[in-house]
């Protein structure tokens, strides 16, 4: 579900002062259940092991397949999906169920919109919440169409939503309004 500002020709309705987006990522599910399965074979080992080589090996087994099905579990479903807002003063990235990990970017520190149509994990290093140092920072959920910030400090910001194009649109505008009120300001 996405929620677009609309704006009604020649009527008197105000435009939206907010715009709502999100992508997602069903693949992940799967790398989840394998995460799961790992979870679940090191209980079966802890509970129903006849190890007859000591209790090193199989508390080593254990907490292996435990710790590891645990950060495949929790790593995927963190980046599941993402959900985008975009507000009067900020744009906020919310990743997962949880809505963690969460970036806040003010519009007054934004100094440029682009639309990206293909942003490509593999151009990021992966799925997730990527750093690069000769491409800024990323929240990459899937491949496809993202849009690109860049920030008051020479840093850009990629994130994939769905309808990027109108976000960048809308992120635009809301640039153009603060910079008018910023002007008004002064004089």
């Amino acid at each position: 579900m996405t929620d677009h500002p609309e704006r009604a020709h020649g009527s008197s309705q105000a435009p939206s002062t907010v715009w709502t987006g999100r992508a997602t990522n069903r693949i992940q599910w799967l790398l989840a259940l394998t995460g799961a399965g790992c979870v679940a074979l090191g209980i079966e080992l802890a509970v129903v092991s006849p190890w007859s080589s000591g209790i090193a090996p199989l508390l080593m087994s254990v907490i292996g397949c435990l710790a590891v099905g645990l950060l495949i579990l929790f790593g995927t479903l963190a980046f599941v999906h993402v959900a985008v807002k975009v507000d009067g003063d900020a744009l906020e990235v919310r990743c997962g169920h949880a809505g963690l990990p969460r970036r806040r970017i003010l519009i007054t520190h934004v100094v440029g919109a682009e639309y990206v149509p293909k942003v490509n994990p593999r151009q990021w290093g992966g799925w997730g919440y990527r750093w690069r140092p000769e491409q800024g920072t990323a929240v990459v959920v899937r491949k496809g169409e993202g849009m690109a910030l860049l920030l008051g400090d020479g840093r850009t910001f990629t994130v994939t939503v769905d309808d990027a194009e109108s976000a960048v649109r809308f992120i635009r505008e809301r640039m153009h309004l603060a910079a008018a009120e910023r002007s008004r300001g002064r004089g």
